[in-house]
């Protein structure tokens, strides 16, 4: 008799227990239902840089940036366009645009090319070893248009002891003042910081 008693006392507790739990499902279901996702924010997309084809690139091209990107040619010293630039902005890949070098690692390295400590974006650089001379270079290249742009050397000055001897022909300037209209507008900040830098007169 006893059992009984508590047997129907417990039912009934059992039944408003279960009744509770499903009240609590449903409530965070309706909740799941009706609250709002917020979307994951958009990265920038990466950007591509192509290589033209060879008929495009001999209409886009002088003859010297032809024959210096696509054939290994080297321009004259002194006698080129960037040697003694020293206005600050960047150098891309004359073929594709790819951003290579910073005027900000720029130095005169007295060979009458442009030079450079170290490349401004190393993804963007590839070097492989030539004797196109009877002797080991390092050729330096662009990693997505393969342009050839100069060679490296160990006799560079510091951070690095790095000299990126390039070809102008290889290169086309864009002045820190033309980065984002050019849509190189996440290295403006390299400049910037660096006119702040410069203690007032």
């Amino acid at each position: 008799m006893q059992y009984n008693i508590i047997g129907r006392l417990r039912r009934p507790a059992f039944a408003l227990i279960a009744g509770a739990i499903a009240a609590l499902l449903y409530a965070g279901a309706a909740n799941a239902q009706t609250k709002s996702v917020t979307p994951a924010p958009a990265t920038a997309p990466r950007k591509v840089y192509v290589k033209p084809s060879d008929a495009d690139l001999k209409k886009k091209l002088t003859p010297l940036q032809y024959q210096v990107t696509q054939h290994e040619a080297t321009e004259t010293p002194f006698r080129n366009q960037y040697w003694d630039n020293h206005e600050p902005g960047i150098y891309v890949d004359v073929v594709s645009g790819e951003p290579l070098f910073s005027s900000l690692d720029k130095y005169d390295s007295g060979t009458g090319w442009p030079s450079f400590t170290r490349p401004l974006e190393a993804a963007n650089i590839r070097t492989k070893t030539d004797r196109l001379l009877g002797y080991e270079r390092t050729e330096v290249r662009s990693a997505q248009a393969n342009s050839h742009l100069g060679h490296v050397f160990d006799d560079g000055p510091r951070p690095t002891g790095l000299r990126y001897c390039m070809n102008s022909a290889s290169m086309r300037f864009i002045p820190a003042s033309q980065l984002e209209a050019e849509g190189y507008g996440q290295y403006a900040a390299l400049f910037k910081a660096k006119t702040a830098s410069k203690p007032a007169k």
